[in-house]
């Protein structure tokens, strides 16, 4: 069957999938089929490329590598009770702990940190005592990584989620959530303490770049301001320093200042000044991600004026007329990052927390839209997409997390779930959703 045929079948069938739930499962266990078709032994255990074409781009990383497809399948194991799917991240996860000590990235996306989250759900599945040696070896790593500066910590110049100081922030919060690890605690209490040195005064608030060498400011979450503020106003939540509080509103309000809101609606745009007019959608640069920091500001404050601007971060995406229309900044991407996966998501997540239908609809509308641009074959399901906005003709099918497959697939799970009132498991250390 070609692309473009099994398209159609599946916009024919999208309304018999939305009463049908196992359907979404089906298609997450056929992309299962696709990513194991280039998995790799090594000497420790398994690997997937990220570009199945190519082995050599296997990498660890949780946004396009071996960690994002290990995550995937403990999300399908949960969903199906299939013990091959855990056998398989089991042995991803044996590999991946042999690259914790020659790594060079520390982040949570794309170094160690992101190994550490993955292996520490990995642990969560299965108890094996191997692991948690293994997300405390990533601690140590970090530890050992870490450099002074001021009166706190960095790893590197970067303060962002993707692959600095917030980020890997995080996921020491997340390490002392799972075993009460004090020294992981207190480490991500001093890259707060060098967050809020790093802070820029502008608009009555504060902002950061992602590198101290450059001026361009990105406001949104992956890799801005808000993804930053995120993380002071989670390290709140955890000590109840209000120095991180402030810090957290503080981003926040330069955020609403230099926001989209007219009518009843939230934008952030890409990357002002000179891409004052781009507005992002997804998780990266846009109110999928950036909603996050509104939520977790409910959450630490109980103020409901937060939970107004998740809302209207919401209204943002549905007034855009996608996915039936494709805006500058909603290209041909359907990823959990940038395009339809990460926006269903999100909408799923804030049905989680509302139970306002309107948020499942639309989760289901986009989900639908994503199964009508899946490819299939004897091989499985993949996604053929243009990963960047500004490469559109390079359309590839990627196997990964937050660029690929395995995100992909793990949307159609969370979507199942959602239908059948059953408990997801994967949660990320920069969710703040229940």
């Amino acid at each position: 069957m070609t692309a473009r045929a099994f398209g159609a079948s599946l916009a024919i069938a999208s309304t018999v999938l939305m009463h049908q739930p196992a359907g979404y499962q089906a298609v997450a266990m056929d992309t299962a089929k696709w990513i194991r078709t280039s998995r790799l032994e090594t000497t420790f255990g398994y690997a997937w490329p990220s570009d199945p074409r190519n082995p050599r781009t296997v990498n660890p990383s949780l946004y396009g590598g071996s960690s994002g497809v290990v995550l995937f399948l403990l999300e399908l194991n949960q969903a199906t009770g299939e013990r091959a799917y855990l056998d398989d991240a089991k042995r991803g996860a044996d590999e991946l702990m042999a690259e914790v000590n020659t790594a060079k990235e520390m982040g949570l996306y794309d170094g160690i940190a992101g190994i550490g989250f993955t292996l520490g759900e990995v642990w969560r599945a299965t108890k094996d005592e191997r692991y948690r040696r293994g997300v405390l070896n990533v601690a140590k790593q970090l530890s050992q990584n870490a450099h002074p500066v001021g009166i706190g910590m960095q790893w590197n110049n970067t303060s962002d989620i993707i692959s600095g100081t917030a980020g890997i922030g995080l996921f020491l919060l997340y390490v002392d959530d799972l075993f009460h690890d004090a020294d992981s605690r207190a480490l991500a209490v001093r890259a707060g303490d060098r967050v809020l040195d790093r802070a820029i005064a502008d608009q009555g608030g504060s902002k950061w770049t992602a590198d101290p060498s450059l001026k361009r400011v990105m406001p949104n979450f992956a890799q801005g301001v808000a993804g930053v503020s995120y993380f002071l106003a989670t390290l709140y939540t955890k000590t109840n320093n209000k120095l991180f509080l402030e810090g957290a509103l503080s981003g926040a309000k330069y955020l609403l200042a230099t926001a989209k809101t007219d009518g009843d609606v939230f934008l952030l745009p890409y990357a002002p000044p000179d891409n004052a007019d781009l507005y992002y959608l997804g998780w990266d640069h846009g109110p999928a991600g950036t909603a996050r920091l509104f939520y977790r500001l409910y959450q630490a404050t109980g103020d409901e004026t937060w939970m107004t601007w998740v809302k209207k971060s919401a209204n943002g995406i549905m007034a855009s007329g996608i996915p039936a229309v494709r805006p500058p900044g909603f290209w041909s991407n359907v990823s959990q990052c940038c395009g339809s996966a990460g926006i269903a998501q999100f909408f799923l997540d804030l049905y989680g927390v509302t139970k306002d239908p309107r948020y499942l609809a639309f989760a289901q509308k986009m989900t639908d839209d994503l199964l009508t641009r899946a490819t299939r074959d004897d091989r499985g399901t993949r996604w053929e997409q243009a990963e960047s906005r500004t490469e559109p003709n390079n359309v590839i099918a990627l196997t990964g997390y937050m660029n690929g497959a395995a995100g992909i697939a793990t949307a159609l799970l969370r979507l199942d779930a959602a239908q059948r009132a059953r408990v997801t498991f994967v949660r990320f250390p920069d969710s703040p959703w229940p």
